[in-house]
């Protein structure tokens, strides 16, 4: 959450100053020095690839302090559906503050983390070099997954002594992009492989809602996507769709109507608009 609360500022390229606040920082570290200058990127480099407290620290204190930044992941945090999730400081230890979340917020954050292409690429490096004022970084990637297994594209390990370890990897194959989120496994990056595997061997991207193929007696709608969605072929015969549309005798072109909801068995695992034709 830190590295796209700073990704989205539009602040990347910007040269940040360490302050005093650093000295506040404990666990592990990228060793930042009071007065150096490192640009707001490399910072977030710094805190995916080697989980620098110290560079947290530095993000928030420079995109408006601890406190505002704070605020800012709990807004994000709402906006994405993250409904068990309360964030009390940027380097997630919890010592001190009680940081809040689960596997399955874990997993919406990193869904919505790999929609952004930065993200994307600074989650799924291997190593990186940085040059500052006072000296020069050299990083490699504290995900062993990356490394490993080659389908794997990016993530982030982590540890408190509460939590224990913790791992959230994404990887992709074909066409189906997968992420497993493991709290108190010592054996997570083995288990997030075989969860993979298991995923890839099991399950297959399907078209389940067709925009070219809806059938509504006696109403003219459309949808703007098609919607895929990973499933095995027992659960094909499970999907079905209702739509829902509203009760109106005329209708403007394009007004949105209603809604298609797509259904596995009965569990809705999508809701697509729908507008009228004329």
């Amino acid at each position: 959450m830190t590295a796209m609360i700073a990704i989205e500022s539009g602040k990347l390229n910007k040269t940040v100053k360490v302050t005093d606040k650093v000295l506040e920082a404990y666990g592990s570290a990228i060793y930042l020095s009071i007065g150096e200058k490192m640009k707001l990127k490399d910072m977030v480099y710094g805190l995916m690839m080697q989980s620098g407290n110290d560079a947290a620290l530095m993000i928030a204190e420079y995109l408006g302090g601890e406190e505002e930044f704070v605020e800012k992941m709990n807004k994000k945090a709402k906006e994405i559906g993250m409904k068990n999730t309360v964030f009390k400081n940027p380097h997630g230890l919890d010592e001190k503050t009680q940081n809040y979340s689960t596997a399955y917020d874990m997993a919406l954050l990193m869904r919505y983390a790999n929609s952004d292409p930065t993200f994307r690429k600074i989650t799924g490096c291997k190593k990186h070099t940085v040059k500052t004022d006072e000296k020069t970084y050299v990083w490699s990637n504290k995900n062993k997954l990356l490394y490993t297994y080659k389908y794997t594209t990016g993530g982030k390990t982590g540890y408190t002594d509460k939590a224990r370890r913790t791992l959230v990897t994404s990887a992709s194959k074909g066409d189906m992009n997968l992420i497993v989120v493991t709290l108190n496994d010592p054996n997570d990056f083995k288990n997030h492989k075989e969860l993979y595997e298991y995923g890839f061997d099991n399950y297959s991207m399907e078209k389940v809602f067709d925009k070219d193929k809806i059938k509504i007696k006696g109403k003219k709608v459309y949808a703007k996507d098609d919607y895929y969605y990973p499933i095995t072929k027992e659960e094909k015969e499970l999907i079905n769709i209702e739509y829902k549309i509203k009760d109106k005798k005329t209708y403007k072109k394009d007004e949105q109507v209603g809604e298609a909801i797509i259904k596995l068995g009965n569990k809705t695992i999508h809701k697509e608009k729908l507008y009228s034709k004329k």
